[in-house]
């Protein structure tokens, strides 16, 4: 009786996980396929059939070319680099006042950044774009790096995380040498805050990478195209060309697949370490 519950129950955990891995892998799949398919072969074949020519990179030709990717991948390097930089800067030096010194409104600003997050972020549109209107960003990258760049109170939380294990007196014996708190903060703290950073560089490059509605509302203009607004556009001429879609598509997932592959071990460790303790 215990080997056929044991047996029925491995069964299950097995199927569970086939069925998962299916479910995660199928869409991919497909996307992968019909990117390598013409168009007949695509209208009469099975989604899930693979193409007959592994070799046809026609899609992916058509799709870096005629949809100007090239131009998607710059503008998008450049401001998620140029965000990245001053996202990270700014949420260190935050987590830095808040840890280490002790101040009359601490808990309200902490409470405040909670707050903050739990506004859905739909109410404050309008408002955010009267503020880059004001500012004269509207259509220019400046609008895109500005947004991106505030920090969030998950970021900030890891951050103090960190900071919970790296000893005071580090602090105190170098301002016993004289050191200023920005001395501090720069040759002590954000040093020894390595795998924090990495692992939000990664997480809020990755959501950059991926954001549509930013670019898309801030940058009309064709020349300011994200690899994401540049797939949009293939909404227009190659509507019905859906195999030059998904080629577009594998275009966008390679370097978010290669570098989440090659940093993962980053990303683990910084949420782990950045834990409750």
């Amino acid at each position: 009786m215990y080997r056929l519950k044991y047996a029925s129950a491995t069964t299950f955990k097995y199927l569970t996980l086939i069925v998962g891995v299916f479910c995660a892998l199928a869409p991919l799949v497909v996307v992968v396929f019909a990117s390598f398919k013409t168009s007949k072969e695509y209208l009469n074949s099975s989604a899930l059939a693979p193409p007959s020519d592994w070799f046809n990179f026609d899609n992916y030709r058509t799709a870096f070319v005629k949809g100007h990717m090239l131009t998607g991948f710059k503008n998008t390097l450049i401001i998620m680099v140029t965000a990245l930089v001053g996202n990270m800067l700014v949420g260190t030096m935050i987590a830095y006042v808040l840890q280490r010194f002790a101040f009359k409104g601490r808990g309200i600003i902490m409470s405040l950044f909670l707050f903050a997050a739990l506004i859905p972020g739909v109410t404050t549109q309008v408002i955010t774009f009267k503020i880059i209107n004001a500012l004269e960003l509207f259509n220019t990258m400046g609008s895109a790096i500005l947004l991106y760049m505030g920090t969030d109170i998950i970021g900030i939380y890891i951050f103090i995380q960190f900071m919970d294990n790296i000893s005071t007196q580090l602090d105190e014996s170098a301002m016993l040498d004289g050191a200023s708190y920005f001395t501090i903060f720069a040759k002590i703290i954000f040093p020894l805050l390595a795998p924090a950073i990495i692992t939000m560089m990664i997480i809020k490059g990755i959501g950059i990478y991926n954001d549509f509605y930013i670019p898309f509302l801030y940058m009309p203009d064709p020349s300011l195209r994200t690899i994401s607004t540049s797939l949009f556009a293939f909404k227009g001429p190659f509507g019905s060309h859906w195999e030059t879609i998904c080629a577009a598509v594998m275009l966008i997932i390679i370097p978010t697949a290669v570098v989440f592959v090659a940093l993962q071990k980053w990303i683990y460790n910084g949420f782990m370490q950045g834990a409750v303790k």
